[in-house]
This record gives C-alpha cells, sequence and structure tokens, in this order.
C-alpha cells in the first residue's frame, strides 16, 4: 500500500499595496524634487563656470597682424574671445568678409597691417575679419558673438559680391551648402537657399546663445579637427583597411598644443604663392553677373541691419566700398554697377554713415572679383589714408 504525500498548501503570493510602491521603484536611487533642482542648479553652474574658467587656463596671446587662423573660421567663441581683447576706444576695429581679412595674402599684407604701417598709433587698426564672412552671417556674428563691440570705431566693408548673384546672395529657391551657416537665421526670415533640418537649426541657436556649448564647439575646432571626441577617436586613416590612429591615444593630449596658428610659410597664401597673382593672368576676361536688385537682395537688408545694430552699440561706424574689381565687368554691365554703387553710398549718406569709396585699382593688383593682392592692399591703404573723411574718422 502506497503512501499518500500530504498536499501543501500553496500560498498566494503577497500583493504590494500600489499605495505604497514608490514611483520608479526599480531605480537604485531616486531624487526628490528638491534634489532634482539642487543638480540642475549644479550643473547650470557649471557650465556657466567653465568656459570663463577655461579662457585663463588656454593661453591665448595673439601679437600684431593677427587675423583668426583660416582653419578656425568658424570658432565663433575664439573670435568672441578676440573681441574682448581688442574692442577698445583707441582701437579701430576692420570688420568685414576675406578681404579685410587677406585671402591671397599673408598676415602682413593684409589692409589693416598697411593702414598701420601708415599710423603713428602703432598697431591701432586690428583685422577683425572671418574668411567667407557674407553679411548674413556677419550680422549674426555681430549679434551673438560681437556683443564686445560697444563705445569704438569700427570699419565695416562692404562687398557687393555677395549681391551678384541670387546663389550669392542667399535668395535663390534652391537649398545649397555655404559657409557660416550657423550663423544666418535659422527660422526668421526664412533664406530659401538654406535647407538644413529642424535639428541643426536647433543645434546653431543653441550654440548662438549658450556660451558652454559654443565654448565646446570652440575645443572641436580648435584641437578636435573640427570633430567630437568620439568622432575624433574613431577617426580612420587612408590604410586598407584603414587604422584608427586616434583609439589609443590620451583624448586630452590634442588639449597640450594650444590654439592653432597660421602656418609659418603657407602654400596657399603670399607673394611665393601660385595664388598670388593677377584674375587676368590666364588670358580670362570679363565676367557677366546675375545681380540682385537691392531691394530684393537678402545680403544687402543683412548690412543695413549691421551697421545699424553696431551705431546701437555706442559705436561709430565708417563704411568701405569695395574697391570692386571694375575691371571684371563685361562693359555692358558696369553702368549696372555704377547705380548699385550709388544707390548703396545714397542710403549710407541718407542714415548718417560716413562711407568711403575708393578707386578701382589697377587690374593687376586684383586677383579675382573682389581680392587685391598685397601691393593692392598697400595702395588701398594709402588711398584711405589720404581721404579727409577717413582721417576724421580715425582721428581720437
Amino acid at each position: 500500500m502506497s503512501a499518500i504525500a500530504p498536499q501543501i498548501p500553496k500560498t498566494a503570493p503577497a500583493q504590494a499595496d500600489p499605495e505604497k510602491v514608490p514611483p520608479f521603484g526599480s531605480n537604485e536611487l531616486r531624487l526628490s524634487a528638491r534634489e532634482w533642482v539642487i543638480s540642475f542648479g549644479i550643473v547650470l553652474v557649471c557650465m556657466a563656470a567653465v568656459p570663463r574658467i577655461w579662457k585663463s587656463v588656454e593661453p591665448f596671446a595673439p601679437g600684431p597682424d593677427y587675423r583668426i587662423p583660416y582653419v578656425l573660421s568658424k570658432d565663433y567663441w575664439l573670435y568672441q574671445r578676440r573681441l574682448e581683447q581688442v574692442a577698445t576706444p583707441e582701437k579701430v576695429l576692420v570688420l568685414g568678409d576675406s578681404v579685410v581679412w587677406g585671402e591671397y595674402v599673408r598676415p602682413d599684407g593684409t589692409l589693416s597691417h598697411f593702414l598701420n604701417a601708415g599710423s603713428s598709433s602703432g598697431n591701432r587698426f586690428v583685422n577683425c575679419g572671418v574668411n567667407g564672412l557674407f553679411p548674413l552671417a556677419m550680422e549674426g556674428l555681430v549679434a551673438n558673438y560681437g556683443n564686445a563691440i560697444r563705445n569704438t570705431r569700427v570699419i565695416v566693408h562692404c562687398n557687393v559680391l555677395w549681391m551678384t548673384s541670387p546663389k550669392a546672395d542667399l535668395s535663390e529657391r534652391r537649398p545649397q551648402k555655404f559657409n557660416h551657416s550657423r550663423l544666418v537665421p535659422q527660422f526668421f526670415p526664412s533664406l530659401p537657399s538654406y535647407g538644413a533640418d529642424a535639428n541643426e537649426r536647433l543645434s546653431a541657436l543653441i550654440d548662438q546663445h549658450v556660451p558652454y556649448f559654443a565654448w565646446a564647439s570652440h575645443l572641436q575646432n580648435a584641437y578636435y579637427d573640427q570633430k567630437s571626441i568620439a568622432q575624433w577617436t574613431l577617426e580612420e586613416d587612408d590604410n586598407d583597411p584603414p587604422n584608427h590612429p586616434n583609439a589609443w591615444r590620451n583624448p586630452i593630449a590634442p588639449l597640450k598644443s594650444g590654439i592653432p596658428s597660421e602656418p609659418a610659410n603657407d602654400p596657399d597664401r603670399g607673394p611665393s604663392s601660385s595664388r598670388h597673382k593677377p584674375w587676368n593672368s590666364g588670358g580670362e576676361g570679363p565676367t557677366t553677373f546675375d545681380w540682385v536688385p537691392l531691394d530684393d537682395s537678402l545680403q544687402w537688408k543683412a548690412f543695413q541691419q549691421t551697421v545699424e545694430m553696431l551705431r546701437s552699440r555706442g559705436n561709430q561706424v565708417l563704411v568701405v566700398f569695395g574697391p570692386f574689381n571694375e575691371h571684371m565687368i563685361a562693359p555692358e554691365q558696369r553702368p549696372t554697377f555704377h547705380l548699385m554703387r550709388q544707390q548703396i553710398v545714397s542710403w549710407l549718406d541718407a542714415n548718417r554713415f560716413p562711407v568711403v569709396v575708393p578707386e578701382t585699382l589697377p587690374s593687376n593688383l586684383y586677383a579675382d572679383a573682389s581680392h587685391p593682392l598685397t601691393q593692392g592692399y598697400a595702395l588701398l591703404a594709402h588711398e584711405l589714408a589720404a581721404d579727409s573723411q577717413f582721417r576724421r574718422f580715425v582721428t581720437p
């Protein structure tokens, strides 16, 4: 007779009281509302403090004829730091695109260099140009990174190159890629040529208004080949199969190299460069341009707003028009150019902005439609120094 195993009554699992179960009960650590506020406060303080502290840690003492290096053209945090050093009442800031910066010349061949060379007041003229800085981008640069430009003298270069076609004006109704897209208006006014998605636009807005993120972009531009640390670490070389040379490097090591400077012998700039030659040295002739009327030009409107913004900050503003390479304009189009020039000068006069219109340089002193060669800058500086309105403007 087999034994019958006793039946053990099953006990139902205990049911937790829903009112006693804490929210996110699976988390090891839970913060109260007050602790969340304190945490966010600590993060915000650190984000505000780090860029300020970095300025005292990172050496940055540029000398005469300094300009933002070409490889750092998009390092707007560094540009802002530079302005904080030089925007003083005794200085004269020269603001503009690559014509001011000096696309084909060395630092000692720029307009600001020759203005200083002809002045008895030392290094008073400061090269505040940025390569590729068209008016829509210049407005964004001054508005978001140029707050230090106050109560000083500013020479603003007006380059009609940006109105020579709807594409250059960014009014062409076809998306395109262009320099300094993170400086242009991201949502309003709408730019027909700007086709960035919402994520890129929001990222640009954050960079413009939160110094911490602009500082983070500075680190990427200056030390990590314009990449995030993660992208820099996984960067591939040209071998087949590719290697990852940075994978085993200390990610802090690049910070020891300091802010990049211009190469001692830049193969792309200066009299010894193959690019430093007259625009028509290869037999090129005049060009026809698809000029954008001023009333329809987005770039001209941005230029107007930029000079008005500068004056609203207590600055004295002088506009230098050109000199544009009139030799490169097809003869039948030169009356259109002359009319546009007169309209620009009339608006500046009507709004009480002093303006200087230098004579067109000799043809062999232009590298292209708007950039002088070294001797062209020397002649331009000489003409400006001889202009009575210019002399009155720069006189302390």
